[in-house]
């Protein structure tokens, strides 16, 4: 944009201030007897056919034209050149064709026989009707001027005829001529072509990156629409039941189309454990991999890089989740999303069904050994662990996990069978 506007102002600048030129027409009437008519009718034309030359005084001048005495000194350009002027006394015009010399030597012979004024006519321009603005330095005191070809012919003939002509010469418009320098024409060019290389090398400059930035965005929505892909096939299917809470009027409708479930139909549980049905939010998640209601983003819930290889379906590590923070809100419970009778809805909260792990029924307490129980609340995230008795009998409470674990020695041995709430 900004070289646009430099253009622009630099196209505006006037580099031809020194490259101009002033010059003034002139009102040629001339007055003669008309011979058709008699010699006591005149008749007088009059046309701003005339052009000042360079040197010339602009002012006015009068008096009868004369030619050349002889046919062979037309042109004037003898400095002995004699013309028909009238009695001593009175102001006499000379008229002379162009050619042979220069303009200063023609005004000069006729104003060494004291002519009050010089009309030389055009001839052998391409342009009948052209006049130039003729250069005669150091002639500043005799008024010159220029004629067309066929309006010095006219006077010629009359003349040839022996008819008495009388010419005045007034002033008339003043025109200024403005000429492109060669200095400027080649100053604008170059700031042309510079600004065009610039602007042409921003546009390809501009176009590769925009081709490199869609490339990189296309590749991008490719890995995670895989990402998106491999996170879908992670998440739970169930299918309703008849007589599962979900076909009760107080239950949620789908958020996405706005429905309630019937039975046979499938739903997908998401790890924030919202679900909607299946043929409705897998699309949603292709194209935005976030939970409808809550926005969870399933890729960071369920661990997966967008970049990560599609092959690679082993889940986190357990014993690193329990001994460590959690990567995501499902981490110690990744499992749930493997078998779907291993789950069940509760309906206050959509959240997923109670998960028992209980002691390996190939074990046995040894010697040295010691039993505990953990119990985890899922509602309110606190966990308890209490010494148990191999004999102990108790029930887990409703809503809680319990799990069983076995210490010998250095190793830690966890196996955490699922199982379904009554009911499913």
């Amino acid at each position: 944009m900004a070289a646009v506007l430099l253009f622009v102002h630099l196209l505006c600048l006037d580099f031809t201030v020194a490259e101009k030129e002033e010059w003034y027409t002139a009102f040629v009437n001339i007055t003669y007897a008309d011979p058709a008519a008699g010699s006591a009718e005149l008749r007088s034309e009059k046309s701003e056919c005339g052009r000042y030359g360079e040197q010339s005084p602009k002012q006015d001048a009068r008096g009868q034209v004369a030619l050349s005495a002889s046919p062979a000194d037309r042109y004037a350009c003898d400095p002995g050149t004699r013309f028909n002027a009238p009695a001593p006394g009175k102001s006499w015009v000379a008229l002379i064709p162009r050619g042979n010399c220069t303009y200063k030597d023609k005004i000069r012979h006729a104003a060494a026989q004291n002519a009050s004024a010089v009309v030389i006519y055009n001839v052998g321009s391409s342009n009948a009707n052209e006049t130039i603005t003729m250069p005669h330095a150091g002639l500043e005191d005799v008024v010159a001027i220029m004629i067309p070809e066929p309006k010095g012919k006219e006077i010629v003939s009359l003349l040839e005829r022996n008819i008495t002509v009388m010419m005045y010469i007034t002033i008339g418009t003043r025109n200024l001529q403005k000429y492109v320098s060669r200095t400027s024409v080649v100053f604008v060019s170059i700031s042309f072509i510079v600004l065009m290389i610039i602007s042409l090398a921003w546009l390809v400059f501009y176009y590769i990156q925009r081709f490199r930035y869609a490339n990189a965005r296309d590749r991008n929505q490719r890995r995670l629409g895989d990402a998106a892909k491999k996170a879908i096939s992670k998440l739970q299917v169930r299918t309703i039941r008849k007589g599962d809470k979900e076909t009760e009027p107080d239950f949620d409708n789908c958020a996405v189309c706005i429905e309630g479930y019937k039975p046979n139909d499938v739903v997908r549980i998401l790890p924030c454990r919202h679900l909607f049905h299946k043929s409705c939010v897998d699309p949603w998640l292709l194209d935005h991999r976030t939970c409808p209601m809550c926005k969870m983003n399933i890729l960071k819930a369920l661990g997966i890089p967008p970049n990560a290889d599609c092959m690679d379906d082993i889940p986190p590590d357990l014993e690193s989740s329990i001994g460590g923070p959690p990567t995501n809100q499902i981490t110690g419970a990744s499992d749930i999303t493997v078998n779907e009778s291993s789950v069940a809805l509760d309906p206050p909260a959509r959240t997923v069904g109670v998960l028992q792990v209980i002691q390996d029924v190939d074990s046995f307490p040894q010697a040295g050994e010691g039993n505990f129980t953990t119990s985890i609340d899922l509602k309110t995230g606190q966990s308890s662990g209490l010494a148990a008795d191999p004999t102990d009998k108790e029930l887990p409470r409703p809503g809680t996990q319990t799990a069983n674990y076995r210490a010998s020695g250095d190793h830690h041995h966890l196996k955490r069978l699922a199982r379904p709430r009554e009911g499913l």
